[in-house]
Order: C-alpha cells, then structure tokens, then sequence
C-alpha cells in the first residue's frame, strides 16, 4: 500500500496528544500477525490502490464529522441495555469520564481507517486496539469501571451499524452517485480489514 495523504479536523491535527493513542510508540507491543498475513488480509477484502485514493477523500469528507459519528454510534449501543455496560458502568448506568476519556480515540480511529498505511505500525496498534476489548486490556487504558471483556459477537455485529451508517455522512461531502459508491466501498474493506484484524486476540492461533 501507498502513503495516504489527508488534511484532517483540527480537532485531531495532532493525534500524539490524545491520551492513550500509542500508534507508532514503543507502548503498543509487536503484533503476533506479520507483514505476510497483513498483505493476504488486504487482498481477502480486495482493498486496492483505487480504494487507498477513494479513502483519501473519504477523509477529506468525514474529519470534521468524526466526533458526531461516534456520539451516535454510542447512542444506538446505549438503546441496547446488553450492550450499555461495556462504555458504561457495569449495571448499564453511564460512565462519562469513560466516555469522555475513550472517544478522542474512537474518533481518531475514523480518520486513521482512512489515512494510515498498511504497515507494521498498523499491525501493532490494530493489535494493541483488540486486546482492549478482551479481558487482556479492556478498561486499563482509562482505568475505567465497566465490563471487562467485549465479546467477540457483539464486536462483529456492531460493525455493521458502522458501515451501513457511514454512507450516510460521506454523503454530505457532496460527492457524486458513483464517487459515493467507491468511497463507501472503500471505507467497507477498511472497517472490515481493521475488525478482522481486532479479532485475532479473541481466537487461539490455530482457530484464526
């Protein structure tokens, strides 16, 4: 994959300074997944250079709308009280400092799914990101009180409300019906690729 070339939000100009992002530090151990399996995942979802440049401008769009994908996202896990206790508290109840605390990274993850190379520094913090759903990491990040394991089901379900909902602000870009279509399918594989990607702390090595 090529360098993707962006100009995000202002609000997240400077990725470094929001607590807990440590994509390309030291602090986000080597993923168990190498270059080899990075490259095979991104042809499985047929991510190619076409999709890279209709990402890029996916991300010209959506930076400015990061912060209020994420508030609605949120909103449709807080309609479902089994799924409330994983960014609230454990009985369900709302955990603001939690929330406060994770969405500057929820929202950076937006533009990153859309601007970042496919290289080793992606392997570790797509890696670091889903040790922080399973019991391995979840809550020590923020040294949050809430459920300590997301399970595996509820990660994949949800991503379909990402993917189905994201057409909708990339629509808001103005775009034409056909460059809609290659931003949307774009953003797709990307998600996909990153979920897929999340999921290998769930399973043992033989399984994935």
């Amino acid at each position: 994959m090529t360098e993707h070339h962006t100009t995000p939000s202002v609000v997240i100009d400077h990725p470094e300074e929001i607590p807990g992002y440590t994509y390309g530090s030291a602090d986000a151990p080597a993923s168990p997944l190498t270059l080899q399996d990075l490259e095979r995942l991104r042809a499985a979802v047929d991510l190619t250079e076409e999709d890279t440049e209709a990402l890029e401008a996916a991300a010209r769009i959506l930076a400015d709308q990061a912060d209020d994908m994420v508030s609605a996202w949120r909103a449709k896990l807080r309609e479902q009280p089994w799924l409330a206790g994983y960014s609230g508290h454990p009985d369900g109840s709302p955990n603001p400092e939690y929330s406060a605390a994770s969405k500057p990274r929820f929202d950076r993850w937006i533009i990153d799914a859309c601007t970042r190379p496919l290289d080793q520094a992606w392997l570790d913090y797509q890696n670091e990101i889903g040790l922080r759903h399973t019991r391995a990491k979840k809550n020590r990040t923020d040294h949050a009180d809430s459920l300590d394991h997301i399970p595996m089901r509820y990660l994949l379900a949800f991503t379909a409300v990402v993917i189905a909902t994201s057409r909708q602000y990339l629509a808001k870009g103005g775009a034409t019906a056909k460059e809609l279509d290659r931003m949307h399918a774009a953003f797709t594989k990307s998600v996909m690729l990153h979920v897929t990607v999340w999921t290998r702390p769930y399973v043992d090595p033989v399984n994935w």
